[in-house]
């Protein structure tokens, strides 16, 4: 799914953002929704910036109540088979030419749909995780998404799901069939099984964020491509690019939190200008 050019002067954007990558030679990339919704994963925001849809899981919630651990299986359960069978689109296989070619120094995503790895990267920074593996919060264990899919499959054969497909694999289901919902539990211990991401209200990784932070001070540049930036954990980033003095591009067809501080915004899809600007460097002398 390829959206439509929303920019008519497409022509100029392209000319300022390769102005913008020519003068920059190791750039931090940080790529949100935006970047996976031509891959047919719908986004959470509306191009405002506004939240759409039943207001996600929480953290806290998820460890403490069953109805909520409930709630979330049976929906994810729903919404698993878009995000597994999801494909890289062109904004994806052209950011990992732009690695490939020494362009991008870091890549850093918001999503946990894996796209990054799909189109050839190997060292991608999940910045709230991916959606590949669940894990025992009482054992450690690890087990794949995809082998849980088929055990609630078979604990589930008395329902018949239906919904709507939301953001990050989630499905809408009404309030009845989610309470007949059964979920599974660790294979080695019985204990409550969690997926890899970052629900909102958790914590991402310290480590992380300092590495993060001291990629943006040894780049030239920081590259924000489809995000709002509304949640902090991505907005800080520009904040310390801010404040090291570093060049900021925005890549959004909407709003985003960033926008006083950026020294550049781009309001195009980026599955249409990214491998446009990969060609124009290509031929660039």
């Amino acid at each position: 799914m390829t959206r439509p050019i929303i920019d008519p002067h497409f022509g100029i954007d392209l000319d300022r953002l390769t102005a913008f990558l020519s003068a920059s030679d190791q750039v931090v990339c940080l790529t949100g929704a935006g970047c996976s919704l031509a891959s047919g994963i719908p986004t959470y925001r509306t191009e405002n910036g506004d939240w759409q849809g039943r207001n996600p899981i929480n953290h806290q919630d998820f460890l403490e109540a069953f109805e909520t651990r409930q709630r979330y299986w049976a929906r994810s359960f729903m919404g698993w088979p878009l995000m597994s069978n999801a494909q890289p689109n062109p904004a994806h296989r052209a950011l990992t030419e732009f690695v490939t070619l020494g362009k991008i120094k870091t890549l850093i995503t918001q999503n946990v749909d894996s796209l990054h790895e799909q189109a050839g990267l190997t060292d991608v920074q999940h910045l709230h995780g991916d959606l590949t593996e669940v894990t025992c919060l009482v054992c450690g264990a690890s087990e794949p998404r995809i082998q849980l899919q088929t055990r609630l499959a078979d604990l589930n054969t008395h329902l018949e799901l239906d919904g709507e497909i939301k953001p990050d694999g989630d499905a809408e289901i009404s309030p009845e069939v989610i309470q007949q919902f059964k979920i599974a539990h660790c294979l080695l211990c019985g204990g409550t099984l969690k997926p890899n991401v970052v629900f909102f209200g958790g914590r991402v990784n310290p480590a992380l964020v300092q590495s993060i932070y001291h990629a943006i001070e040894q780049a030239d540049a920081l590259w924000v491509i489809g995000s709002s930036l509304k949640l902090f954990s991505g907005y800080r980033f520009c904040r310390h690019a801010l404040a090291f003095g570093k060049p900021i591009a925005l890549l959004n067809p909407g709003w985003t939190r960033a926008d006083p501080i950026a020294t550049l915004k781009i309001v195009q899809p980026a599955e249409i200008i990214l491998p446009a600007v990969l060609d124009r460097l290509a031929n660039l002398p």
